[in-house]
């Protein structure tokens, strides 16, 4: 059933040929972005299959698996902070972010059993959870350093009137969390009506009796939900640190460079 090989994927490919087409029409100039796109998820794609093959082998130890965990956390930190290089320190606070989500959200699948560890789960599960998580990250720092920024007046009468940081920030820390989780939260409500995600959509395609599928996309979906909740606010209360003195003044926050 979902055995397409070599052939599937060159077919699937004229849907490719068609946006390309319509990006013509259309005068978009995406033409060439759209086909850089295509070609370095085949190529990422098909580099990480392979990969997998050698991890998924019984006989190879799942430290290796653990290994590219911790590879996936400092790619996505660094992704965070190419796209909010205005934030203090946003690498440090993302790479702190994803390490308490991984160890919450893991230790929670597995620790409790809802999965059984091995590299088949940890990888895929891993992934799911930060690569789902990194826009709410980067939504949330923005958000906030722009909001101290852009409202400085309103937070320097917050601190004279006697206010410490960690209160005079709060409603600002409270909207860009908003900002950051309500698309999420959103789609988590979409999900059946709208939206057939692709988890439970692949295990279908696979095979997988139905109502399995849709018990471990539920599980998944609360997995994109809790990480990108403990990620957010992690650095939610990591940029505000940052941004005011230990006398609780705010520091300069220069125009973002976008």
């Amino acid at each position: 059933m979902t055995d397409i090989g070599w052939a599937g994927v060159a077919i699937s490919g004229l849907l490719v040929a068609i946006a390309i087409a319509l990006s013509l029409w259309r005068q978009l100039g995406l033409e060439r972005s759209i086909a850089w796109a295509a070609a370095r998820a085949a190529v990422q794609l098909l580099a990480v299959g392979g990969l997998l093959t050698v991890l998924l082998d019984p006989d190879v130890s799942i430290l290796w698996s653990w290994l590219w965990v911790v590879a996936m956390v400092v790619f996505a930190a660094f992704t965070v902070r190419r796209r909010a290089p205005e934030v203090p320190q946003v690498f440090t606070l993302a790479l702190a972010a994803f390490g308490v989500a991984s160890f919450v959200i893991l230790g929670v699948l597995f620790g409790l059993g809802v999965f059984e560890l091995d590299a088949r789960t940890l990888i895929p599960l891993a992934g799911l959870m930060i690569g789902n998580s990194m826009t709410a990250t980067v939504l949330v720092a923005r958000r906030l350093y722009d909001e101290l920024r852009d409202k400085r007046d309103e937070v320097e009468a917050r601190l004279a009137l006697g206010q410490p940081s960690t209160e005079a920030a709060r409603p600002y820390v409270r909207n860009a969390l908003r900002t950051a989780l309500t698309p999420q939260i959103e789609t988590t409500k979409a999900v059946g009506l709208v939206i057939l995600p692709g988890a439970m959509t692949g295990l279908i395609l696979a095979g997988v009796d139905p109502v399995d599928a849709v018990m471990v996309q539920i599980a998944v979906m609360y997995v994109v939900l809790g990480s990108a909740a403990i990620t957010s606010t992690v650095v939610s209360f990591g940029v505000q640190r940052r941004l005011f003195t230990r006398d609780h003044r705010l520091l300069p926050t220069p125009s973002s460079k976008r």
